[in-house]
């Protein structure tokens, strides 16, 4: 006991070298074995304890710094709200001297007195001294006006979004930005807010916002998929989750009076131009919703829990203390891109400034490129500059699957290598039938080959008394079918007024329901392309299974999911 004493008595409270080896020396210097036994024990123990309490208060440390991290982001977006009023602020004092220095009607004289009281407590409150002296004027800022000078010409509210669907939310970690535009004949964006609701926890989805961009101005087609929306997200539309704008005419410069760029045809540059001020439109709503915008686009999938592993990294980036203006979570032109709100405002401005320049990933690279490289720095050293701040994460959240371009004529089939694959079909195991279709097959894409779960069954456009025919070779009970039409790829080529129909053995005695040649109606495709349903045993013993198309469809047709599950023998 005495030698026990003696080690813990010359154990050192601060962990110094000096102390620590003095520490070690008192062991050595014990006069048995045992007495050198025990003092080790006592040090593997008491080691054993600290290292485990560090790892402990290095645990509690980094949750610490992740919190101050978010803190911090947030206080950066309320830094820039503020300036923003500034800024508006200063604005507004703008136009006031300009209408104040020519009033040309006897109302704007009338209203006078109340705008420059007006904007003396405005220009007061900001700080800013005016000399009234005459000649004597306000610094102009650059302003949006400077770069689309046709809003000059508008209101305020003229440029405002005229269609919003919304219930107000604000104050998320997250806002997704999903612009979407019309195609010749098929539309994405439905099933790429299906996947991104499937991709996301229930505590995701209360700190996030989707923004669904229709970036048209057809007042019918911005209705239409407006109305699908709240039709097939209702849920999601009343809690906040998703909302959905549109943009004025009015916001659009005439296309057709720019100067083409880059020696692209007109229907290209005026694309590329036309998307430029969509993001930049899309940005500048989505600034005050959160602390991080994501740029996405309506023609993709994503992977699980993919909002939370994008804040991972951004806090992670914020509490090791090192800076970047650009989180990509997808080697694909604008998708994926993470970005703090705060820093929104550079980008939207320079997209405005260079709109009919380039494209917009392009843009963004020569924004970066501006940033962090001066004009003499080396190549090398350049990019590495711009990797510091252009933080790619692997392997990548989001997937593009669509193949029809929003510019006519064009087909994207671009995929990016770090998503992995992408299944397009589910097999299951079906029992024995002979398939039969009158929907003309695509290719090798049949529905034998579908139904034994080699691939999917790829139609033309479906008509009205086609039937897609299942016979099984033994007659057998229906526990469960399911139909799923369309797939990533082809979002659009689903089956629509189509009704599931079955044969039995001995027809039961209700008819409300029964086709002219004998077959019972059991079901039919949703408006997500899906049928499904079970069988009670009332049907008895089914010998055949087929689909009814009962009107012209306009897209092909896909089955990507086939499955006729029997009841068990037992």
């Amino acid at each position: 006991m005495y030698c026990l004493r003696r080690v813990i008595a010359s154990w050192p409270r601060h962990c110094g070298l000096g102390k620590v080896m003095s520490f070690f020396r008192t062991v050595f210097s014990l006069t048995t074995s045992r007495e050198r036994l025990y003092g080790f024990l006592f040090v593997f123990l008491t080691c054993g304890l600290i290292i485990f309490s560090s790892r402990l208060d290095m645990r509690q440390e980094t949750d610490l710094m992740e919190q101050l991290a978010e803190l911090q982001a947030e206080l950066t977006q309320l830094d820039t709200k503020y300036r923003k009023r500034e800024q508006e602020l200063q604005t507004l004092s703008q136009h006031l001297d300009e209408l104040l220095a020519n009033p040309s009607t006897a109302d704007a004289n009338k209203i006078h007195a109340d705008l420059m009281a007006f904007r003396h407590n405005a220009v007061k409150s900001t700080a800013v001294k005016v000399e009234a002296s005459k000649g004597s004027g306000m610094i102009r800022w650059p302003t949006v006006y400077d770069f689309l000078p046709h809003l000059l010409q508008q209101t305020p509210a003229s440029i405002s979004p005229p269609y919003i669907l919304s219930k107000g939310r604000k104050g998320v970690s997250v806002a997704l930005g999903v612009p979407t535009v019309k195609r010749e004949d098929q539309i994405y964006v439905i099933a790429t807010l299906q996947s991104l609701l499937d991709a996301m926890s229930q505590e995701e989805k209360d700190d996030t916002i989707i923004i669904v961009f229709i970036a048209e101005t057809v007042e019918n087609y911005i209705l239409q998929i407006a109305n699908t929306i709240r039709k097939e997200f209702k849920a999601d539309l009343d809690s906040g989750l998703i909302e959905v704008i549109a943009p004025p005419v009015s916001y659009y410069p005439d296309l057709s009076r720019l100067n083409t760029t880059l020696g692209d045809p007109v229907d290209r540059f005026q694309w590329r131009t036309k998307q430029n001020l969509d993001f930049a439109y899309l940005m500048m709503y989505a600034q005050s919703k959160s602390v991080y915008y994501v740029q996405l686009e309506d023609d993709i999938l994503a992977k699980s829990n993919f909002v939370s592993a994008m804040k991972s990294l951004a806090q992670q980036r914020a509490a090791q203390q090192q800076s970047w203006f650009l989180l990509d979570f997808c080697t694909l032109g604008f998708i994926g891109k993470f970005f703090r709100t705060a820093d929104l405002p550079k980008l939207t401005q320079f997209l405005l400034m260079f709109h009919n320049s380039k494209p917009v990933d392009w843009l963004l690279e020569d924004l970066i490129r501006t940033m962090v490289c001066g004009r003499y720095t080396a190549k090398v050293s350049c990019e590495k500059s711009i990797h510091e701040v252009w933080v790619s994460s692997k392997p990548s959240l989001f997937q593009h699957v669509g193949t029809q371009s929003s510019l006519k004529g064009k087909v994207q089939n671009l995929k990016d290598p770090q998503f992995g694959k992408i299944n397009l079909h589910i097999a299951h195991k079906n029992p024995e039938a002979t398939v039969a279709s009158d929907v003309k097959t695509h290719k090798r894409y049949t529905l034998a080959r579908a139904y034994a779960g080699e691939t999917y069954f790829w139609g033309l456009v479906p008509e009205a008394g086609d039937h897609l025919n299942f016979k099984f070779k033994v007659p057998l009970r229906i526990k469960r079918y399911l139909f799923r039409s369309g797939n990533p790829e082809h979002p659009s080529d689903k089956f629509h007024d189509t009704t599931v129909e079955v044969l039995p053995v001995n027809p039961p005695q209700k008819k409300e329901k029964m086709t002219k040649d004998g077959f019972i109606i059991v079901g039919e495709f949703n408006s997500k392309g899906v049928a499904e349903g079970s069988l009670g045993k009332e049907y008895g013993l089914i010998k055949e299974l087929r689909l009814t198309v009962n009107s012209d469809g306009g897209n092909w047709s896909i089955l990507s999911e086939i499955l006729i599950e029997p009841e068990s023998s037992s």
